[in-house]
Order: structure tokens, then sequence, then C-alpha cells
């Protein structure tokens, strides 16, 4: 019998709604969108949508919303990795197209 209780607790658990963003959470994850985007910047391999998504970030930060700002700031964080990944393996994969 308890461990149906703890089990159904610990599902309930997990259909809570997420907690808010911060601001100091909003503005750390702008911080680190900005610098993964400055690194993809300087290995010129920026995307055009990182831009876009860190100008969401901003905006959604000057109003205040903190968790669009970090929802905002975490995909251009993502799109700027991404953009990163991609240019160092294609840095490569022309070997692989000629000589395979």
């Amino acid at each position: 019998m308890m461990r149906a209780f703890f089990f159904a607790a610990g599902f309930a658990m997990l259909s809570l709604p997420a907690l808010a963003a911060t601001q100091a959470e909003a503005e750390a994850a702008l911080a680190a969108a900005q610098t993964t985007e400055a690194q993809a910047v300087a290995a010129k391999a920026a995307w055009t949508s990182t831009e876009a998504d860190l100008a969401a970030a901003r905006k959604a930060l000057a109003a205040e919303n903190w968790d669009a700002a970090k929802a905002a700031a975490d995909e251009a964080r993502s799109q700027a990795q991404l953009s990163i990944d991609q240019a160092n393996e294609q840095k490569t994969s022309w070997r692989t197209a000629i000589f395979h």
C-alpha cells in the first residue's frame, strides 16, 4: 500500500508545472548565448536565425518576461553551438567525399 502511495506521489510531482525562470537565470542564459554566438562569428559559422533569437531574448528581458527571455536565449545558444559544430564537421567532411 505504501509503495503504491509513493508511486502515485512520484507521478503527481512529474505533472507539476516547471518553475518560472528568474531574472538572474534569464540574464545568465543571454550572456551564455552571446558568448557562444561570438564564438560562431569568430569561426565564420554564424547562422542568421541565431541573431533573431538573441533579439527576441533581449526584447523579452527588457519586458521583464524572464521565461520568454530564457527560452529565446537557450534557443540562440543551441543554434550558435550547432553552427559551430557544423563548421567543425565540414572542415573534414570534404576529405570523405573526395577520398571515399
